[in-house]
């Protein structure tokens, strides 16, 4: 990332501009659906296999490291609950969010830096359309809208999965499993999970259509933004992750259950 303060100040000064312009958009309601629409299939059907797999392999993952632990003490009814506050909760909005940074939010900037530097967005304005209506705004309402759904899916997929490694490898029963995970599940944390994710969907979509918007300098110039954005959108769930959960959870009692 660049160190050139001037150049840093510079960029945070046209980032609050084009944060503007697309509140203004939004609030007289200048939004192209079928440009929304396209973004929409990108961010959500095509994610949806990589989302699967990845939650799949890691829920496994983090039952074998966790499980273990919990037959050591004899708590095998409190595996399920603790499992399921960890994906709902933590595991995850996060997991899925930073799988669409590397694929959606380098994405959003690839594309959008290419026509920055081959003043294609020149030629939009020529044509008396805002790129932040045209481009921007139908990549942050896509993010927003599908994120929410995608984990559901990567929280479902991670307790199946930890359901599968339970009884094939520790041979503790699903339905001992999934009667300690309902008994922990509330809607409320539910609820939260998915305005995570709506907050990261808003981040990952702005910063990385921020970057792509201002990019300058041809192809390296590209690449720059690119690995800019994808740092930046990571960095920003990553903190927002940490400040919404001590926010939502760090005053609430204790979700587990004993059976």
């Amino acid at each position: 990332m660049d160190l050139n303060y001037f150049k840093y100040l510079k960029r945070l000064a046209l980032n609050y501009k084009l944060y503007i312009e697309m509140r203004v958009r939004l609030l007289i309601f200048n939004i192209y659906w079928y440009n929304t629409i396209e973004q929409i299939k990108i961010v959500g059907p095509d994610s949806l296999s990589i989302i699967i797999i990845t939650a799949f392999f890691v829920g496994m993952v983090f039952t074998l490291q966790i499980v273990k632990e919990f037959l050591h003490i004899n708590a095998i009814s409190l595996v399920g609950s603790i499992l399921t506050i960890a994906f709902i909760r933590e595991l995850s909005p996060v997991l899925t969010s930073v799988i669409i940074v590397g694929r959606i939010a380098s994405c959003f900037t690839a594309e959008l830096a290419t026509m920055s530097v081959t003043e294609q967005l020149d030629a939009l304005y020529l044509l008396e359309t805002s790129p932040i209506s045209y481009l921007v705004i139908p990549r942050v309402l896509s993010s927003i809208l599908i994120l929410p759904f995608l984990n559901i899916f990567s929280f479902i997929t991670s307790l199946f999965s930890s359901s599968f490694i339970c009884f094939t490898i520790y041979n503790i029963h699903p339905e001992i499993f999934f009667t300690s995970s309902f008994s922990s599940l509330y809607i409320i944390d539910i609820i939260k999970s998915l305005f995570k994710t709506l907050i990261f969907g808003f981040l990952i979509s702005v910063i990385s259509c921020i970057w792509g918007i201002n990019a300058n300098g041809g192809a390296k110039g590209v690449g720059q933004s690119t690995t800019s954005s994808v740092v930046s959108s990571l960095l920003a769930v990553f903190i927002a992750d940490f400040i919404l959960s001590y926010i939502m959870f760090s005053k609430v009692g204790s979700s587990i259950k004993t059976l």
